[in-house]
């Protein structure tokens, strides 16, 4: 933000109405995507997937409550730690307060780690969230939705993410979030994943911060979350 250009009114008022322009073809092209996205084919969930849940076992069905659509978080947990990722927790306070309203539309969220179920429900304790958040200890669901990179797989070169090659340091848990829908005869669909920088969406602050002059503020940083922490911790 160094020596930014200071103009007159006229001036800003000029250089505003030659962004709008351009921010409403980025609502376009946005629309667009939508449409995309939600026209994307369905593929039916042939495993009996299985979790455990506060109250009991829990199935990839019982997740949707009376609604049709459910949207999941892949929650980073790794079974021996301590906290939930701070990335994941910062899309988490975004959702928290708005699955009221997800509700309104027929949509029904959860989290999903593949940390004990014990440590999940005291992090979310902590945080003060309260939506669903389900353990998929021993179960393959993570590694089927790509958020699970396999060590084998890592040390011979193969492993993906994102639909790419993976190419970070260290196997293990990583972020994402998926899309299932319940047909009429309750047959469960997988519709849409999206992983990395596809869920910055979900993140109100990054939006509210993309609005200002220092934007994000992360150019001098390692990567651009390094600077995030739980919202407990800042100090």
């Amino acid at each position: 933000m160094a020596n930014p250009k200071i103009v007159t009114r006229e001036e800003w008022h000029e250089a505003r109405q030659a962004l709008l322009e351009k921010e409403k073809a980025h609502t376009s092209a946005r629309d667009e995507l939508t449409a995309a996205r939600m026209a994307m084919p369905w593929v039916k969930v042939e495993k009996d997937y299985r979790f455990k849940g506060a109250d009991g076992e829990v199935t990839l069905g019982d997740l949707f409550g009376d609604h049709t659509q459910l949207i999941l978080q892949h929650f980073m947990f790794e079974s021996d730690w301590e906290a939930g990722c701070s990335g994941c927790s910062f899309m988490a306070d975004s959702v928290d307060p708005i699955t009221v309203h997800l509700a309104q539309r027929d949509v029904a969220f959860a989290a999903v780690s593949v940390a004990p179920l014990d440590k999940l429900l005291a992090f979310r304790e902590r945080m003060g969230w309260s939506f669903p958040w389900i353990s998929s200890e021993g179960s393959d669901f993570n590694s089927d939705f790509g958020v699970t990179i396999d060590k084998e797989e890592f040390e011979r070169g193969e492993a993906t993410y994102n639909y790419q090659s993976y190419t970070s340091p260290h196997p293990g848990e990583v972020p994402g979030l998926s899309i299932f829908v319940k047909g009429e005869d309750d047959t469960i669909y997988h519709s849409y994943s999206a992983y990395a920088r596809g869920l910055e969406n979900t993140m109100a602050a990054y939006n509210f911060l993309d609005l200002v002059p220092k934007g994000r503020d992360e150019g001098s940083l390692d990567y651009g979350t390094q600077w995030l922490k739980l919202k407990d911790s800042y100090g």
